[in-house]
Parts: structure tokens; C-alpha cells; sequence
């Protein structure tokens, strides 16, 4: 009989990664890489577990997904359209899209124009109701309304609907009946209620991230049913999961009825990663770098925890890294806070009319990719320049599966850069890296310095397939002293997908002052939620006794317009309420430098991470050898920026690498999945789990 084991599914712009762990004893089985299939993106993942499922048999235990599918959607990927969808709201509020926020993402230009709502005006529905912010039923719902909408919505062939009325949050029955009578009327409706997606109160927020919920349910929907009868296909009979934006995993039925908690699936999952690598190691400060073919991302953990937002927009524009608020449509929910930025591995570099270099933001993606992979690429891209530069292995990648061909990438620079530039190859293979080296620095500023966190402090955990190439140059900027390379850096995201647990956040609206809140019935509240979230994940499989539970409340002083995350304890009594006015003064001041404790504080939600734990990866530590040596097997010609010339530079083989070995830069360390270049004035060592550290040499 075959052996347990569960799948991490990690779809990036180039290439698919799919890691086996055997469930059992923890430890990782398999590594795979594939190349992604942006029309179609079931299919490498079909192609990758057809390959494992032949070598490992398909006693699979949990398959576990992280996708950018939405996001994709959202920022107008062909074959992603999206679907016709309708708003039924409140009368008076059809135009609450368009109104938004006061925020001016491009302030002197006169030209701006907001994001084209998602749900055109003509299907943006009014009915009579009226509920009050305390849940008061002031005017009844008018259903004979109800009847003429929804005979529109049959007569325009609305294939989802957005709910979203007044004060929703403090009394969902209202659409709780419009939703009730839709799905009677028509049965394949996919409908959203703001009061299930977002019930908490601002009704611009509430209205938008519904319907974004709803535009994407869809689509989602489609996809899972898809991806789950090619699973079928394969014989796997396993329960799929799927990676959310908060860093937690959940049902493939959950993250279809709620695909808004998934928009930012994929970049998630490399910073759990990060968050369970720096327990093992000891390392509670970390900046993660992700570079991979299409982007490069940067997060933050701190004391030991990825730092979250509730706050986000999605296909928004970004700026440095920056995401451009007012530009893209707000949507409330957990998202681990990253920074992002178009260069990686494959993006293109280009010649600006006015004779300028530029790199990127388009990338070449899986198809046809980089000059140098044959596969009919013509533009230089990030990938192509490092071959160049004698950096990436001149013959082939993943272990000698994939061929690549360095004339190919010589003569794309030559022709589509040297030729309007004036300069030789080399000289602009060099000037790719460092313009890539600039833009993808400014990630690791947004999410340490202008977050008010000091990089010499943190070491940098870099992966992604291209992410130890540029680690060296960008801790140089940082001054960061300390970088750290895991085991399989090119597949790492997939690993971050074994290490997490089930979760959901589950929210309330309170809007009450400290004071005026009754401790017992707060406590009764936060039970409700506990309760509810008990019940989801006994549906997706957890046991009783694997589920925990985290207790928070948005705090404010009165009147302040936005609020702070504060922990709470359990139970809610007197002492706690106490206590929870201290935390968040206390956490006022460490945020924003001052606290009023003569403000009266306000309760404005309360929050439940329903967690349900899974089984980890085990990381044994090797048996550690002091001293080793180890004979240099090849070298070959690489060019570093400090002497601005080729150094001939000793190239290593990574799995040869014992722990306990330790050398100075310049270094290459080659590997299936990556490759690392170690720096001169820089030198690296083999941990007890087989990490690479590299750290700056003392001046």
C-alpha cells in the first residue's frame, strides 16, 4: 500500500509547483516544477500531479491550492471575463459605487478618472426598506418591489447578484427575504448578502467587497468545479483546499460561495512559509523577498507573525510597490500585508523612446518566456541578462530538465537593446540587473522603513525561483546583514501551503462605547462567532479537539475614523474590559506615537480566527560537521557589479553541500529549483537544516 501524503499547489506566472509531504512523518517526498498554463491554468496542474500521482500513487490525504485566478479576473486577463452581475440596495443608495471615498490617487491630475463600477448603473437595483444602525426595523421591505426586480433580472439574464442594504450588519432579515425569494425564482443564481460577506458597518466598503464577491463567484466556481473533475479524472479522491488571502486555508465550497477571501491566494503563502521557517531557525524578525517570473513581493514578520491589513483594494494600479488607493475597488477582509512590484525573471527589457532603459512591468511569462528558454521568446528579459552575466548555469535549468540556450539571449539583447543604445551586451546585461535590483528594493523600503521598522534589524528570507540571484544586491541597498536561502527557494510558496492550517475570520459590528458595553452579553457575542466558526470547520473535516480560537476587537477612540486590532482574553468580564483599554492605549501610542487616556474608546467590531490545526513538516536538524572541506568542482566567469567585470568564481552543486560547510564569496550555488549567487564581500555557510546563510563578511 502506498504511503499518505499531502499536495502544495503553487501557480505562478511561469512556472507550477507542486511539493509533496508524507503525512505521517512530515517529511517532504517530492519537488516538482512545471510550466504554467496562464489560459488554462487546471492544466499544469494536471500535468504536475499526473508526474507525482506515477511516483508517489495517489493516497493523497489533502490537496492544498494557492491561485491568483481572481486577482487575474479582476485586472482583465482574457478568457477571465467577467460575468453580468446586479446591485440591490437600499433606495436612495443606487450610487453608492460611484460616490466611493473622497480619495484622489493621482491628485494633479485633472484627467482621472475613477474605476468603471462593476456592476453598471442599469443594473444597480432599489427597493423600498429601511433598518436602523441598532437593527431597528423602521419601514418594511416592499416584496411587491421585490417582483419587478426580479422579473428585470430574468429578462436581462443577470447571471449573479450583489445584496447590500442599509445598516445590513446590525439586522440581515431584509436581505435575508430578497434572497430567499431569488433563489425561488431562480435556482442557479449565485447571490451574495453583504450581512454573510462583510457585516460590519461603512456602507461604501460593505457594498463593494460584495460585489466584488459576487462578480467573482462565478468565475471561481467554475474554475474549482473544473480543477476538481480533472482531480477525478486523476483518480483523487482527496478534499481540496484552497489558500486565502489571510495566510489560512479552507474548503474549495467555502472559497467558492466567498472567492473574495482569495483574491490574494498566491502571495500569501510564501510568507507562512517565511513565518514557519523563522520559528524553526530561531529568526522572529524577518523581511521575506519572493521573486519569481512575473513579480517580485515583499513582506514582513514580526515577532514571530506575518503583519496583516484589513484594509485593500483590488485591480487597483500600483506604483513602486505601492498599491494607489481610490484607484481600484476597496474590499474588507484578512489580507496578509505585501508589497509588489512587475519585475521578475521574466520581465522584459526595453529601449523608452527617449533612448532610456527600461525593465519591465510586462514580463514574457510561461509562453513563450525568456529569450534563452527556445521557445520563440524575441525580448530580453531579467532571466536572460543573468545568463549573460554567467550567473544562471549556461547549458540548463531544473537539473538539466529544461535546456536553455544562451546565443538566443545574446542575440535578443543585441537586437532589441545594443542596437538602439549604442551599448555592448554586457554593459546592458548589467544595466538590467541593476535597474531590476532598483525597482525591486523599493518593495523592501515600503514594507520596513515606510512601515517604521529599521532593515538592519530583520534578515531577509529570500526565494522564488529568482529570488537568492538578487538577494546579495538588495541586502547591500538595506544594509541588511543576514540573508537566508531555505532548502528548495524555487518551490517555497508550495511549502508555505503544507505548514498552514484551516482558518476563518469571522466579524461583528458593535459600534459601542467602553463603557456603555455589558461584559456578558460582549462575551456571548464572541461565543456566537466561536460557535459559528466550530460548525464550518467540523464541515471541512477538523476534529473537535484541533480547533482554537483568537479573539480581537477594532478599537478607536471616539470619532476617529479609522480603528487598531487589539488582542482579546477570554472571558469578557469587568478585569478583561479593563485590560483591553490599557492594550489599546498602549497599542495606540506604539502606532502613532501619543494615546488620549481621557478618550472614551470605542468597540467598533469583534473578530474570531477560527483555526483548525493541520499536521506540519517535520525539519530535522542533520547531523553538523565543523570544518568541512569541500574540492571545487567546476568554475566559471561571473560578472559582479562592485569590480564591473567577470571574476572567475567557483560553482557549487547545493545537494553536495554538508552541513557545516562554510566558504567566502564570490560564490555560485546551483540547485534544481534555483540558483544562488553569494556576493564578493560576502560569505555563506550550511545551517543544521541544510539552509544556506549568507552574511557580510566583517570589515
Amino acid at each position: 500500500m502506498s504511503r499518505e501524503y499531502r499536495v502544495g499547489i503553487d501557480i505562478g506566472g511561469t512556472f507550477t509547483d507542486i511539493i509533496a509531504m508524507d503525512t505521517n512523518t512530515g517529511q517532504i517526498l517530492k519537488n516538482i516544477k512545471v510550466s504554467s498554463t496562464p489560459q488554462q491554468p487546471e492544466k499544469a496542474v494536471v500535468n504536475g500531479l499526473s508526474r507525482l500521482t506515477k511516483e508517489l500513487g495517489k493516497n493523497i490525504d489533502f490537496a492544498i491550492h494557492a491561485t491568483t485566478i481572481a486577482t487575474n479576473a479582476l485586472l482583465g486577463q482574457v478568457g477571465l471575463e467577467l460575468p453580468k452581475a446586479a446591485l440591490i440596495t437600499t433606495r436612495g443608495f443606487r450610487d453608492v459605487l460611484e460616490i466611493g471615498r473622497q480619495r484622489r490617487p493621482e491628485l494633479y491630475n485633472l484627467f482621472f478618472e475613477k474605476p468603471r463600477p462593476l456592476i453598471p448603473r442599469r443594473y444597480r437595483f432599489e427597493i423600498t426598506e429601511r433598518i436602523s444602525w441598532t437593527g431597528e426595523i423602521i419601514e418594511a421591505l416592499k416584496e411587491e418591489e421585490l417582483t419587478e426586480i426580479i422579473k428585470k433580472i430574468i429578462s436581462e439574464k443577470i447571471v449573479t447578484v450583489a445584496v447590500s442594504l442599509l445598516h445590513s450588519y446590525a439586522n440581515p432579515i431584509h436581505e435575508k427575504i430578497i434572497k430567499k425569494r431569488l433563489l425561488e425564482a431562480i435556482p442557479n443564481l449565485y447571490v451574495s448578502l453583504s450581512s454573510e460577506v462583510d457585516p460590519e458597518y461603512r456602507e461604501f466598503e460593505r457594498t463593494s467587497t460584495t460585489v466584488v464577491n459576487a462578480v467573482l463567484m462565478p468565475l471561481i466556481h467554475r474554475y474549482l468545479t473544473s480543477l476538481e473533475n480533472s482531480l477525478r479524472d486523476l483518480e483523487i479522491k482527496s478534499p481540496f483546499l484552497i489558500m486565502q488571502s489571510s495566510g489560512g486555508v479552507a474548503s474549495a465550497e467555502y472559497c467558492a460561495k466567498y472567492p473574495v477571501t482569495i483574491i490574494e491566494s498566491g502571495p500569501a503563502a510564501g510568507v507562512i512559509a517565511s513565518a514557519f521557517y523563522g520559528r524553526v531557525i530561531g529568526e522572529n524578525n524577518l523581511i521575506t523577498f519572493d521573486m519569481g517570473g512575473t513579480t517580485a513581493k515583499a513582506g514582513m514578520i514580526f515577532d514571530g507573525s506575518p503583519i496583516v491589513t484589513t484594509e485593500y483594494e483590488v485591480g487597483e494600479k500600483v506604483h513602486a510597490g505601492r498599491v494607489i488607493k481610490g484607484s481600484g475597488y476597496p474590499v474588507r477582509h484578512v489580507f496578509i500585508d505585501l508589497a509588489e512590484v512587475s519585475a521578475g525573471g521574466g520581465s522584459i527589457a526595453w529601449v523608452d523612446p527617449g533612448g532610456a532603459l527600461r525593465v519591465g512591468p510586462i514580463s514574457a511569462g510561461a509562453d513563450p518566456g525568456p529569450a534563452c528558454y527556445g521557445k520563440g521568446g524575441e525580448n530580453p528579459t531579467v532571466t536572460d541578462a543573468n545568463l549573460v552575466l554567467g550567473r544562471l548555469n549556461p547549458k540548463y535549468l531544473l537539473g538539466g530538465e529544461m535546456r536553455i540556450y544562451s546565443e538566443l539571449s545574446i542575440k535578443a539583447i543585441e537586437k532589441k537593446v545594443c542596437e538602439l543604445t549604442g551599448m555592448d551586451v554586457y554593459e546592458t546585461a548589467s544595466g538590467i540587473i541593476r535597474i531590476a535590483n532598483s525597482i525591486m528594493s523599493k518593495v523592501l523600503r515600503i514594507v520596513s522603513i515606510e512601515r517604521g521598522h529599521d532593515p538592519r534589524d530583520f534578515s531577509l528570507i529570500a526565494f522564488g525561483g529568482a529570488g537568492p540571484m538578487h538577494a546579495c544586491a538588495l541586502a547591500e541597498e538595506l544594509e541588511v546583514r543576514r540573508i537566508i536561502v531555505p532548502q528548495s527557494p524555487g518551490l517555497f510558496s508550495a511549502l508555505g501551503l503544507l505548514v498552514t492550517d484551516l482558518k476563518h475570520v469571522l466579524s461583528k459590528s458593535v459600534r459601542k462605547e467602553l463603557w456603555e458595553i455589558d461584559p456578558n452579553a460582549l462575551e456571548e457575542e464572541f461565543a456566537t462567532l466561536e460557535a459559528e466558526g466550530r460548525e464550518i470547520l467540523i464541515r471541512e473535516g477538523v476534529r473537535e479537539d484541533n480547533i482554537v480560537f483568537r479573539r480581537y476587537a477594532d478599537m478607536r477612540y471616539w470619532a476617529q475614523g479609522y480603528e487598531l486590532l487589539v488582542t482579546v482574553n477570554k472571558p469578557v468580564d469587568e478585569k478583561e474590559l479593563k485590560a483591553l483599554e490599557k492594550r489599546f492605549h498602549e497599542l495606540h501610542r506604539k502606532t502613532y506615537g501619543y494615546s488620549m487616556e481621557n478618550e472614551n474608546i470605542e468597540i467598533v467590531n469583534i473578530r474570531v480566527e477560527c483555526i483548525g490545526l493541520l499536521s506540519k513538516p517535520v525539519l530535522k536538524p542533520a547531523n553538523e560537521r565543523k570544518n568541512v572541506s569541500l574540492k571545487v568542482e567546476s568554475y566559471r566567469n561571473v560578472f559582479f557589479e562592485k569590480y564591473n567585470d567577470f571574476v572567475k568564481t567557483p560553482v557549487f552543486w547545493r545537494t553536495r553541500l554538508p552541513a557545516g560547510f562554510e566558504y567566502s564569496g564570490p560564490a555560485i550555488i546551483e540547485q534544481y529549483d534555483s540558483t544562488i549567487v553569494v556576493y564578493p564581500g560576502w560569505k555563506f555557510f550550511v545551517d543544521e537544516y541544510l539552509n544556506i546563510i549568507v552574511e557580510r563578511e566583517k570589515i
